[in-house]
């Protein structure tokens, strides 16, 4: 039983000693400087709307254009930031929507869409940044299948290193690249399973 357990030890000594030759990192500063050669000169807005879609993500600069959007997927029923209610408002007009400001906890299931303040996006990667200081309500962003981030134009980062430079004291941040997606079970992806199946970004 002994002579079982030290070879047992031994191995994991052996695959725990240091290399005697450690592969060499990959050329980190070579790809960073070929990705930014690739955006300088981009106007952020586009770029951004560029990579969202190649992360299954939608870019809008039109309140008509969303709110037509959410007509056509049904999505008719949902909360919208008070923050704002007075800039989307003449959009829902009309009577067919059904627009909360508050977010009931206990009706989570009731909210087809979201709609809520970003911090900012990064348009290297299509990302959309959420905080608490700007989020109303988090579950309002991750609970609903459709979300809206309404993104400032002027909070669009050019790539990552500019948006962690700005992520200020903020505990509490969010970045959400595409719709929520895991293929956790047997290798088949399935989206909306930790938070919404459907991400919007309005650009404003």
């Amino acid at each position: 039983m002994s002579a079982d357990r030290e070879a047992i030890f031994s191995r994991i000594r052996g695959a725990l000693a240091p290399l005697h030759q450690r592969a060499p990192l990959p050329p980190y500063d070579a790809e960073i400087s070929v990705m930014r050669a690739m955006i300088t000169g981009r106007d952020p807005a586009e770029l951004l709307a560029e990579r969202m879609k190649r992360v299954g993500s939608i870019a809008m600069t039109d309140g008509a254009a969303l709110v037509a959007h959410l007509r056509a997927g049904k999505w008719l029923r949902g909360y919208v930031d008070s923050a704002l209610g007075p800039r989307l408002a003449p959009f829902f007009a009309g009577g067919e929507f059904t627009i909360e400001h508050e977010f009931d906890r206990t009706r989570v299931d009731d909210y087809a869409f979201g709609i809520t303040r970003a911090s900012g996006a990064i348009a290297e990667s299509g990302t959309i940044i959420l905080n608490d200081a700007t989020t109303s309500r988090r579950l309002g962003a991750l609970a609903p299948w459709v979300h809206v981030a309404v993104v400032e134009r002027a909070t669009i980062f050019s790539d990552v290193t500019q948006a962690v430079a700005a992520l200020g004291d903020d505990r509490n941040v969010v970045w959400c690249t595409g719709p929520s997606k895991t293929a956790d079970v047997e290798g088949i992806l399935i989206e909306g399973v930790h938070g919404p199946g459907v991400q919007i970004a309005l650009i404003v």
